[in-house]
C-alpha cells in the first residue's frame, strides 16, 4: 500500500534555461525544451573513432579531465574508475571522459593513462580530437563550465562537474565529481534513470 502512495522518483530532464546562466553559452539561455548533446566524431586511447553512434542507446556519465592535471583530475579519474567497477557488467551504462589539452593528450599520452587508471575499455572512452569541438561540447551540449572562450591556444576549461546522460542524450543530473557524497547521490539517480525505462 505504501509503495502504491509513494510517488515515483523521476530526475529532471535539464534545460539551459534551468542550468546557472553563467554555465550556460548566450545562444542558449532561453532553451526551454528539446536540449540533447550534439553529435560528436572524437578518438579514444585505443584511436578509435568515437562518435555519438557508440552511445546509441546508452546511459553514461560524461566528464572533462587531462592528464597532466594535478589538482582536481586525479580524485575525479578515481571516482570514475570507482563508478567503472560498479557498472561493469552493466550492458546499458558507459562512461566517457573528454581530454581539454588535446595538444598533450594524444592517442599514446591516453593508453598510457588508461593503462595506469584501471581503465577497461569496453565501458570506458578517454578522448581527444579537435580542441573546438570539445570545448563547445563543454559549454553547449554539457552546460558544464563557467568560462566562455573560443576554444583557441589560451582557452583552458577546467569543471570537476560529472553529467548524467540519458538514452535520448539529454542531460538529468550535475554532480561534483570530487565529491564522494555527490558521487553516491549520482550512482542513486542512476538506479532511478535505469528503472525508467523498464516501467
Amino acid at each position: 500500500m505504501y509503495q502504491a502512495l509513494k510517488p515515483e522518483k523521476r530526475l529532471p530532464i535539464y534545460q539551459p534555461s534551468m542550468v546557472n546562466p553563467e554555465l550556460v553559452d548566450s545562444t542558449l539561455v532561453y532553451v526551454k525544451k528539446y536540449h540533447s548533446i550534439a553529435d560528436f566524431k572524437l578518438i579514444n586511447q585505443n584511436g578509435d573513432t568515437i562518435t555519438q553512434a557508440n552511445y546509441a542507446d546508452k546511459i553514461y556519465i560524461a566528464d572533462f579531465f587531462f592528464t597532466t592535471c594535478p589538482t582536481i583530475c586525479p580524485l575525479m579519474t578515481a571516482n570514475m574508475a570507482d563508478i567503472q567497477q560498479i557498472i561493469k557488467g552493466d550492458e546499458e551504462v558507459l562512461l566517457l571522459s573528454h581530454s581539454v589539452t588535446p595538444e598533450i593528450d594524444s592517442v599514446q599520452q591516453l593508453k598510457k593513462y588508461a593503462l595506469e587508471k584501471g581503465v577497461i575499455d569496453a565501458k570506458w572512452n578517454l578522448v581527444t580530437g579537435d580542441k573546438k569541438q570539445i570545448y563547445e561540447l563543454a559549454r553547449k551540449s554539457y552546460l558544464a563550465v563557467l568560462t566562455d572562450g573560443d576554444g583557441g591556444p589560451y582557452d583552458m576549461i577546467h569543471t570537476e562537474n560529472f553529467i548524467l546522460v540519458d538514452k535520448e542524450r539529454r542531460i538529468r543530473g550535475f554532480y561534483d565529481g570530487t565529491s564522494s557524497e555527490e558521487v553516491a547521490q549520482l550512482l542513486e539517480d542512476l538506479k532511478v534513470l535505469k528503472s525508467s525505462y523498464r516501467n
